[in-house]
Order: structure tokens, then sequence, then C-alpha cells
């Protein structure tokens, strides 16, 4: 029985490898993961979401607390995250808050796996 090596060289069990390192840098691997890592909550997503379909585009934080169904408290952490992310923008309107996405952001978002 022979074992097929896939990827390898089977006569000497070296790697193929390839030919030039490419892919991210470290450093751009780091700042990917932690904008992917906004992102990669449901209720984000449906915040997100709630604000690129939101008439003019943007949203008061008093419509997505019902529109996702947990407390202010909960929706204002998320909120936070998206903001500190680059991914929503926050606007201070009397007593609300009203957020709109970031265009360039969600760009980058797409960039990560072109």
């Amino acid at each position: 029985m022979t074992l097929e090596l896939p990827f390898s060289d089977a006569a000497t069990g070296a790697c193929c490898g390839i030919a030039t390192p490419g892919g991210l840098t470290r450093e751009q691997a780091e700042s990917s993961a932690a904008l992917l890592k906004a992102v990669a909550d449901p209720v984000r997503l449906r915040l997100l979401s709630i604000i690129r379909d939101s008439e003019g585009g943007e949203a008061c934080v008093c419509d997505l607390t019902p529109a996702v169904g947990l407390a202010q408290p909960t929706v204002s952490h998320h909120l936070k995250v998206l903001t500190e992310a680059g991914l929503v923008e926050r606007e201070k309107r009397g007593t609300w808050a009203w957020f709109r996405l970031v265009p360039s952001r969600l760009d980058d978002v797409r960039s990560i796996f072109p």
C-alpha cells in the first residue's frame, strides 16, 4: 500500500511550498480579524442591516432596540462595538443617538476576501 502525500513530493516527503509568501501581513491580519470580530455577531449583523435599510440610511437607537428585541443597554453595547470598529457613526440629536453606516469600512470588510 502506497501512502500518497497531498501537496508534497512523495519521493522525498518534502512539502511543495509556495513561490512567494503572499497573503496578509501580520498587521493586516490582526486588523482584519478585529473588523471581522465586530461583525461576527448575529445582533450586530442585524443592526447593520436595519441601519442600511432605514430611510435615509440612518436609524435612531430608540427604533433599533425594539427591532432586535433586546434591552437598551445590550443594544447600546453592540452599537458601541460597531462604532469603535468604525463601521457606524454616532450622532447625538437631543436625547437620542442616531447611527449611520460608514461605507468605506464596509468596503474594508468586503476586501478581506477579494
